[in-house]
């Protein structure tokens, strides 16, 4: 919860720099312009105007309801994204259910994310360095991730050049933006692994995703235990035992779960051997001396 107020803070104080007529920021290159490429803003509703070019007219009413209660529930967890026209003046780029759902409700502000003259290069360096941040919660990088593909234009491949992440890694955190909004807010909020959103994922209807989750939370399932229960969803009859180990690996889940997260964080193939007595062994594959290099790194800091 903390984490998340600062953020508010900061997209506040944004929002003042933004609103003072002595320091309008209209290009890349002005004064406190690197303050707001990158950051979250909260912008007043009343300052934006929708794009009147925007390829989709009919927006279903049921859905822009559901939409509509969600974020009165948790709030915006994806900002929406405008241009800057003027002081105080700005255009949706991207995310009109979301600000019109925001405006449904009656929200005066909205977070957003400001597109500046000539800002595509810094903007570029911004959403990547951020990426490159260790205190990053799965879905804040998904986010990411999106961003650089809708407001750059890089397709997957190219991102994995530009972040140094194998396609599949981007691939598995895009997935996690088609979890519910509530199951996206319970793997920020650290109720759920990302371990447990790539098999949620797995589940098509938000509906039965939200049920899954629910049992998830009230008893403490770790990720193989959930990915036991998501197969039986598919092929009921399929039992979930609590406490259960990989009978094809013989690795307990303490271990499943946290190879899970080396393997995402060092961005490869690692390995584990787990005796009977509950003694292991660890192997970091390399592929040359720049794959090492990156790997020390990545453990050591330095």
């Amino acid at each position: 919860m903390a984490k998340a107020t600062r953020k508010q803070a900061l997209g506040r104080g944004l929002s003042a720099l933004l609103k003072d007529p002595e320091n309008d920021i209209q290009s890349a290159s002005d004064q406190n312009a690197d303050k707001v490429v990158g950051s979250i803003v909260e912008l007043d509703l009343e300052s934006i105007t929708v794009n009147p070019f925007q390829p989709r007219s009919n927006f279903d009413d049921e859905s822009l309801n559901e939409l509509a209660d969600s974020i009165r529930q948790l709030g915006l967890i994806q900002p929406i994204t405008v241009r800057k026209l003027g002081f105080n003046s700005y255009q949706l780029v991207s995310g009109e259910r979301r600000y019109r759902a925001s405006k449904k409700i009656g929200l005066k502000q909205i977070p957003a994310y400001i597109r500046i003259a000539n800002d595509q290069e810094s903007l570029e360096m911004a959403l990547v360095e951020n990426i490159q941040r260790q205190d990053l919660d799965p879905v804040e990088i998904a986010l990411s991730y999106q961003r650089l593909i809708d407001d750059i234009g890089l397709t997957q491949e190219k991102l994995s050049e530009r972040v140094g992440k194998k396609r599949s890694t981007i691939t598995n955190y895009l997935r996690l933006l088609r979890l519910d909004p509530i199951i996206q807010t319970g793997m920020r909020d650290g109720f759920i692994s990302m371990g447990h959103g790539r098999s949620l994922v797995n589940v098509d209807s938000r509906e039965d995703q939200i049920s899954i989750y629910e049992r998830i939370i009230g008893e403490n399932l770790s990720v193989r235990e959930t990915e036991s229960l998501v197969r039986n969803y598919h092929h009921p009859g399929e039992k979930v035992q609590k406490g259960s180990t990989s009978k094809k690996a013989g690795i307990p889940d303490f271990a499943a779960e946290g190879m899970e997260a080396l393997r995402e964080y060092l961005d490869t193939d690692v390995k584990l051997a787990v005796t009977k007595d509950g003694k292991g062994r660890i192997s970091i594959p390399f592929k040359n001396a720049a794959d090492f290099i990156k790997l020390k790194k990545r453990i050591t800091g330095a």
